[in-house]
C-alpha cells in the first residue's frame, strides 16, 4: 500500500507497477476528488478509484460513477464496505493489465507480419478461400499457402477461428484508440 499527501504528491511520486486501486476523498486540499479523476482519465492513468466522501450527496456519487469511480462510499462505512471495493479494483486493475500485455502481445505479432502476409491475413479473415486470395492477388495458389503458415504462425494462431478473434481484438484496440 501506499499514502499519499496531495494529488501533486501522487502524481509526481513513484508508484509500484503492480495492480491497484486510488481511495480518493471528495475534498482534497488541492483539488476535488472529482477533478482529479477526469485529470486522471485524460492522462491515460487507468487506475480504478473508490470515492470516499463525509460531504457528498446523490449528484455527486452519479458524476463520480458516471466518470468511471468503481464505488461511491459515504462516512461512516463499513470496512468490509471499502475492503470489498478495494479488491474489486484491485481485480479490475489486474484484469486491464493482463489485457494490456496481451494486446501488446498481439501487436508485436501483427508487426512481425510482411506487408504481403497482412494483406493475405484481411482475406483470410474475410473468409475467402486460397484459391479467391490468389485470384484477387496475382498470386499462384501455393504461394497464398505459404504466406497464410506464416501469418498463422507469426500469430500464433492454432485455427483459424482463432486467427479471426486476434484480428477482432486487433481492430477493436485500434477503433479504441
Amino acid at each position: 500500500m501506499q499514502a499519499f499527501e496531495t494529488i501533486r504528491a501522487f502524481v509526481e511520486g513513484p508508484r509500484l507497477d503492480l495492480p491497484g486501486c486510488l481511495i480518493l476523498d471528495v475534498r482534497l486540499p488541492e483539488t476535488s476528488g472529482l477533478e482529479f479523476q477526469l485529470a486522471q482519465a485524460a492522462s491515460g492513468i487507468q487506475l480504478p478509484i473508490v470515492f470516499i466522501t463525509g460531504h457528498g450527496d446523490i449528484p455527486m456519487s452519479v458524476a463520480a460513477m458516471k466518470a468511471g469511480a468503481i464505488e461511491f462510499l459515504t462516512k461512516p462505512f463499513r470496512d468490509q464496505d471499502l475492503l470489498d471495493a478495494v479488491h474489486k479494483g484491485i481485480t479490475i486493475d489486474r484484469r486491464s493489465r493482463m489485457e494490456a500485455a496481451r494486446l501488446a502481445e498481439l501487436r508485436e505479432c501483427f508487426a512481425s507480419l510482411t506487408s504481403r502476409e497482412r494483406e493475405i491475413m484481411g482475406f483470410v479473415v474475410a473468409s475467402q478461400v486460397n484459391k479467391q486470395i490468389a485470384g484477387e492477388l496475382d498470386l499462384s495458389e501455393m504461394t497464398v499457402k505459404v504466406h497464410r503458415a506464416h501469418v498463422m504462425q507469426k500469430m500464433n494462431a492454432k485455427s483459424l477461428p482463432e486467427l479471426v478473434r486476434l484480428a477482432d481484438m486487433l481492430s477493436a484496440a485500434t477503433n479504441r484508440a
